[in-house]
Order: C-alpha cells, then sequence, then structure tokens
C-alpha cells in the first residue's frame, strides 16, 4: 500500500527587521507556516542582539513551537509555554521587545 504523500505547509511571513544602533540595535525575525486550512502550525518569531545576549544564537527573546512544543527562549533559557494562539503570542512579543528596542 502506498503512503499518503504528507502535504507541505505554506510559509507565509517571512519578515526580518534590521534596527538600527538608535533604536537598540538587533534584528527582529518572523516566520510562520500555514496547513491547507490556513491555520499557522510552525512559527518562529525571534528578537536577537549579539551585544545583549551571547547565548542560544543571540536570541533576547523568542517563541517557536521546534522539537513538537510551544516555547519561549529568554536570554538563553527555554522554557514551555501555554499556547493559546498564534496571534495572541505575536501580542505578546511586540510587547516585551518594547522594553529592549527604543
Amino acid at each position: 500500500m502506498a503512503k499518503k504523500k504528507k502535504q507541505p505547509f505554506l510559509k507565509v511571513i517571512d519578515e526580518r527587521y534590521d534596527l538600527p544602533k538608535s533604536k537598540g540595535g538587533g534584528v527582529i525575525k518572523i516566520e510562520a507556516w500555514q496547513d491547507s486550512k490556513g491555520i499557522v502550525v510552525k512559527y518562529n518569531i525571534a528578537y536577537i542582539n549579539f551585544s545583549l545576549c551571547q547565548e542560544d544564537n543571540g536570541r533576547v527573546i523568542g517563541y517557536d513551537n521546534a522539537h513538537d512544543y510551544h516555547h519561549k527562549h529568554f536570554f538563553g533559557k527555554i522554557s514551555p509555554i501555554d499556547f493559546i494562539s498564534y496571534e495572541n503570542l505575536v501580542k505578546q512579543f511586540e510587547q516585551e521587545i518594547k522594553e529592549y528596542i527604543q
């Protein structure tokens, strides 16, 4: 019996924002993939700034669902999170990075 071919996810967001030093420096990266029903099933949101954090590839704050669970990166530490929705997570991320960017 032939295996059913897995539908690939569609990358719908692929953004990068380079922040000038006057705004705190670093990079904001946002990626998201949807399934065939338009639901975000994979994501990666990160504020990277090597002048603030040298661990975890420079991630100051980040969220993703790699490794089969939703989790937060914060200055080199990784912890699971209660995931409600991708949209809520983006809002939370936007609030949290305000402390580090001007």
